[in-house]
């Protein structure tokens, strides 16, 4: 994606958002912009907030206050059914699979929306082109699946939606060298051939770092830095980890 292409104009626009759960406040005052197509990582320490942003967001767990505008249309309070119509795909950490379904099963079911229903086909096309793994497993259960296999599922999944911003959290955790590079290896090819904006929660700063082109770093529930991908390091993301 083309700094021009990615400039072009908001995609996502999260600001001074505050969440709680129960009387524990989680995010303070959160803020953040993602562009059309672009890809964005947002990194911090564990239990700071971040997959709360994504979830408030995606209308899982509604903001209490603040305001969150998609393609500029206020989006706080509405339905995460609504919010995936409207094109945003939330793909949690811990997969949310239908086990006892084939892996071609989860995958239509992903495409449950009234836009995505007419792009079954396609959509389904790109996916396997995307993870080969899947079309080789379509008729399996996917509760045989790898780790590796469960996580290209979910990211399938999303993608399934027809979802024009894609909100990825952890996709390495648990997974080996090799399939990390595999899934990794689609983020970067979804970012070169479609417009498709990604905002990705992740642990594994160096694969991070080398997708997104810009950086957000949340701390006790608060965005403290914001930077260019190529003008931060690991060393300086690490120390406000620390």
């Amino acid at each position: 994606m083309s700094a021009n292409r990615a400039a072009s104009r908001i995609a996502l626009d999260v600001q001074e958002v505050d969440s709680l759960y129960g009387e524990l406040q989680v995010l303070r005052k959160a803020s953040l912009r993602l562009h059309e197509g672009e890809v964005v990582a947002l990194f911090g320490p564990n239990g700071h907030g971040k997959s709360t942003l994504l979830k408030a967001v995606a209308g899982i767990h509604p903001a209490v206050s603040g305001s969150i505008q998609y393609r500029g249309v206020e989006i706080s309070g509405t339905t995460s059914e609504k919010i995936v119509e409207m094109g945003i795909a939330y793909i949690p950490e811990d997969r949310n699979l239908f086990t006892e379904m084939t892996v071609l099963e989860n995958l239509r079911l992903g495409a449950f929306n009234r836009k995505a229903r007419g792009r079954v086909a396609e959509n389904l096309e790109y996916v396997f082109v995307l993870f080969p793994r899947l079309d080789e497993r379509k008729d399996q259960i996917a509760s045989t699946l790898s780790g590796g296999e469960s996580r290209m599922l979910a990211i399938g999944r999303g993608l399934m939606s027809g979802a024009s911003l894609l909100l990825i959290d952890e996709p390495s955790i648990g997974l080996s060298p090799i399939t990390k590079k595999a899934v990794f290896g689609a983020i970067e090819t979804i970012k070169q051939e479609t417009d498709i904006t990604v905002l990705i929660v992740e642990q594994e700063v160096d694969h991070a770092l080398k997708l997104a082109e810009r950086v957000y770093l949340l701390k006790k529930g608060r965005v403290v830095l914001e930077k260019e991908a190529a003008h931060i390091s690991k060393a300086e993301i690490e120390k406000v980890y620390f």
